[in-house]
Formats: C-alpha cells, structure tokens, sequence
C-alpha cells in the first residue's frame, strides 16, 4: 500500500500526497522512470515512490532557489497546469507560458520575444517536447514532471509524479512555490503560504 511508504520529514503529510493521486501512474511503464515505480496494482496501474516524489520535489525547489525569477521559465501546454503556473508566478515572479510554447522563443535571436532563461521546468515531456528540444539545442537544464510513461532522455531533473491529473500538478506547484519563497526569504520558517493548495488546482 502507498500508505507504507510514509516517512518522518516529508515537504508535505503524506495523507496531501495521497489525496492528491501525485503517486498513482499509468498502465504503461518506460526503463526511464522504472526506478520510481514502488509496485503495480491490480488493475495494471503503476504506483510511484511517495518517499522519491518528495525527495525529487526537494531537490527541484533547492535547484530552482539557486535562480532568480527571471532566469526560470515553467511551461504547460496542458491545462492542468495552468491554474497553478499562474499563481507561482503571482507569488514569485517566475515566468510561466501556459497553452501553446511559442516557436524560436529560446532559439531565434531575431524575435522580439527571444529570451534565454537559465532553467526551464516542463509539466509534461511529451506535450512540452517543443520546449524541452530547444532547451537541449541551448544546454538549458530541464526539470521534468514525469509520469510512468514518459521519457526522459531530455530532462535534467525528473520529478516523477502523476502530471495529468489537476489535482496532482496544483500540489507539485505550491509545493515548489512555497519551498522557492522560503528559500528566497519571502516565508520565513514555517510562516504559512499566502496562498492555499486549492488555490494551484485547475476546478
């Protein structure tokens, strides 16, 4: 059961985690992301790592702290991610694209939009490729949202996680969000978040 795989120090309960469905995968499974997979269910669905969730999650907000807004680009062309995307970046400044990733952004320099953030952050692999391709072409270190099908061969830091499910992707945002703030001084200690989880979760 996801439910044995609690520890003491995780960012959030495990009970946030599991409500969530963070931890419930796919029925298909790559040799990228078979690491994170804890067992499969009977009825074919994966279950990932709650401990290796929590512990990328960790690792993603120190690696993104190290940054300043300006330089972190989150993109999700999937709605899911949108809600959340929007409010990290009124809590932080970060900056987000939500909906189609426009072409050349990071690799034309002839456009005006041409911009050359120093880490980039992919709520899906597969439906960001376009973003995650010309983060390869630039070396800018991706931190990937990874679900047990998704291939990683691309991304710099995967976080594995269910990353098509609203509820899912608003947790792995204000968790990232708050871990940002904290680490930047804009929360200190345990001061609680200005914003509430529902508040990252697409209805």
């Amino acid at each position: 059961m996801a439910e044995e795989q609690q520890t003491e120090e995780l960012l959030l309960d495990s009970n946030e985690y599991l409500k969530s469905g963070i931890h419930i995968g796919t029925k298909f499974k790559n040799k990228y992301m078979a690491n994170f997979i804890y067992k499969t269910r009977p009825d074919g669905l994966s279950v990932l790592n709650l401990k290796e969730i929590d512990r990328r999650l960790r690792l993603a907000g120190n690696l993104l702290s190290k940054y300043e807004p300006k330089d972190i680009l989150v993109v999700s062309r999937r709605e899911n991610g949108w809600k959340g995307l929007k409010k990290l970046h009124q809590l932080t400044g970060i900056r987000v694209i939500t909906g189609r990733y426009p072409p050349g952004i990071l690799t034309n320099t002839n456009l005006d939009t041409f911009w050359e953030p120093k880490i980039i952050v992919v709520c899906d692999p597969w439906t960001d490729k376009n973003a995650v391709q010309d983060a390869a072409k630039k070396g800018i270190p991706v931190i990937g949202l990874c679900d047990t099908n998704n291939q990683a061969n691309d991304i710099d830091l995967v976080v594995p996680c269910n990353n098509k499910g609203k509820k899912s992707v608003g947790l792995v945002f204000y968790v990232l969000a708050r871990e940002y703030m904290r680490a930047k001084g804009l929360l200190r200690g345990d001061e609680e978040m200005p914003a509430k989880m529902e508040e990252f979760v697409e209805e």
